[in-house]
């Protein structure tokens, strides 16, 4: 069996990581923290140019049908950059939420999925698990739970009251408003599954996310330590500066494949998404983490400081910690799952 990623694959993750490195700076993402709102339409309609908005559209739709394991990568790269836009959760939880809703709703995916296809339009997803509903204030339409229920609402039938994070870049809102038959698009059991595979889609975003952080907090750090001399020499040669960054590359590159597995349940809609997912988000969510603390170690006093760079990573790794479901919340699906009566288990199972 080959699970490698293929060419196209890997050739879409080099341009849009070339992209995000030239387009993305830290002194961009600083300059979007004073604007008004913290969004640029100029790069959201330069992400939807490069295809970035259409991979998961259906191509019915203007889409270029592709699934959660082909954006997974990219997704990375959003998370190694920072990137403010909320591309990963467009693509990767509001538009696969409104293009799995029955034939009856298809007038309303046809509107909404192919102006978001060619960057006209935004979404976002409100879910029990997040408080607050992240860039609600750009979305043009919101996907909102209320019980069993989904609904489709728009931006102009919702009040929204600003709420706060610790990360700058992430804009969060409460979002008010009257549940109605007009907006209704699911209920019952079908409103209850969706909402389930919502949030493995929410999870698997921040789990991806998480990872790229965790990369790039590595490399400010290993880079800090080479351009940083103490006794006459080069902070990164000391040995235990090497070993508080060889821990987080060793959590991160056993992530990698723990990450990638989920995208595949995800994308092929298998049972075992969801303890997948958990797995997923726990993992890199601790990778991300030790890359934090360790960082600001090998800065010393410096890694707390707002110029330096380190601390837009570390402030969205800790902001999607708890986004999406706690690794509390997380942890206990795993164990749901592990301690279950006649649990798939072992070695035997893996490729089962």
């Amino acid at each position: 069996m080959d699970f490698t990623f293929s060419d196209d694959q890997l050739a879409f993750q080099d341009s849009v990581r070339s992209f995000l490195t030239n387009e993305v700076t830290p002194e961009v993402i600083r300059e979007l923290w004073q604007r008004d709102g913290g969004r640029s339409d100029e790069l959201w309609t330069r992400l939807a140019g490069m295809g970035l908005t259409a991979l998961t559209v259906p191509e019915g739709f203007g889409g270029l049908g592709l699934d959660e394991l082909d954006f997974v990568l990219l997704a990375q790269e959003c998370g190694y950059a920072a990137l403010p836009e909320p591309l990963v959760e467009t693509v990767m939880v509001a538009v696969p939420l409104l293009a799995a809703l029955d034939d009856s709703h298809y007038q309303l995916q046809e509107h909404w999925l192919s102006r978001v296809a060619s960057g006209e339009a935004r979404l976002a997803v409100g879910h029990p698990c997040n408080p607050l509903v992240a860039d609600a204030h750009v979305a043009d339409l919101l996907l909102l739970c209320h019980g069993d229920e989904i609904h489709a609402v728009p931006a102009t039938r919702a009040t929204l009251s600003a709420g706060e994070s610790v990360d700058p870049s992430r804009r969060l809102f409460r979002v008010d408003w009257t549940p109605s038959p007009e907006t209704l698009v699911a209920s019952g059991e079908t409103g209850r599954r969706l909402q389930a595979d919502t949030l493995n889609r929410g999870a698997l975003a921040c789990a991806a996310q998480q990872l790229g952080l965790a990369n790039r907090m590595v490399d400010i750090a290993v880079d800090y330590s080479f351009e940083r001399k103490q006794f006459g020499s080069a902070v990164g040669a000391f040995q235990a500066v090497k070993h508080h960054m060889a821990n987080v590359a060793v959590k991160a590159e056993f992530t990698r494949a723990v990450l990638y597995c989920a995208a595949y349940d995800v994308a092929r809609g298998l049972s075992s998404a969801t303890v997948a997912v958990s797995h997923a988000k726990i993992a890199a969510t601790e990778a991300a983490l030790l890359a934090a603390k360790n960082g600001i170690q090998v800065h010393g006093a410096m890694g707390y400081t707002w110029e330096v760079d380190l601390h837009i990573f570390m402030k969205r790794a800790w902001a999607l910690d708890n986004a999406w479901g706690s690794r509390g919340v997380h942890k206990a699906r795993v164990g749901d799952f592990v301690f279950a009566d006649g649990a798939p288990l072992g070695t035997g199972a893996t490729f089962g």
